[in-house]
């Protein structure tokens, strides 16, 4: 693929990724009888912290998807996805701790140290800080090997979300089981990658 086809994708994928939030922004004010439904808060919270698992799933599977079809340039977009990933789950803390909590910094804090699935949620989000901070060329440059070792703390990120989606939901555990499948899924590929396909002769 060439360089000027990667820019016209990665355009068209920026476009993409902002997409959710375009629609949520239509919900919210309403727009041609589009709604967030009779608790408007805690679903745009939902929203938001979905698509920042979605985006981290997505973010997983690239390397899996490149190595499967032989797509190398597919690596040239897991920075934009993963840069995403960070910006949904920090408006999703955003709305949590400005729109529900009014930026009651002692009510959060209590929060995070009681309540097990905001700890994790938390914990998620200041792992993520790290990794979009050294995302640039000129950090993996700087870190060298260290910057592989620290970016691996995605895979423990991902646990971390999908743990505390199934904290958080009261009864129907369907849809984070399907998220914690997914991910099983990306990260026994890495195992079997790594591990067990050389286990067999040829």
């Amino acid at each position: 693929m060439t360089q000027r086809s990667i820019r016209v994708l990665k355009a068209l994928l920026f476009l993409a990724c902002l997409a959710p939030l375009g629609k949520l922004a239509l919900e919210i004010f309403a727009v041609a009888g589009m709604s967030l439904g009779a608790n408007p808060v805690e679903e745009l919270i939902h929203r938001l912290g979905i698509w920042g698992l979605n985006f981290l799933l997505i973010t997983l599977s690239v390397t899996p998807l490149r190595q499967l079809t032989g797509k190398n340039w597919l690596i040239r977009l897991r920075r934009m996805l993963g840069l995403f990933a960070f910006f949904y789950v920090l408006l999703h803390f955003l709305t949590y701790a400005g729109l529900d909590q009014r930026f009651n910094f002692p009510l959060i804090l209590e929060d995070i140290a009681e309540r097990p699935y905001i700890t994790i949620g938390f914990t998620a989000l200041l792992l993520l800080i790290p990794l979009a901070v050294t995302s640039t060329n000129s950090m993996m440059r700087r870190l060298g090997r260290r910057w592989l070792k620290l970016h691996r703390l995605v895979y423990l990120v991902a646990i971390l979300g999908v743990w505390h989606f199934y904290w958080q939901v009261k009864l129907d555990i369907a849809e984070p089981l399907i998220y914690a499948l997914i991910l099983a899924g990306l990260l026994g590929y890495r195992i079997w990658r790594k591990h067990g396909r050389f286990a067999h002769p040829g």
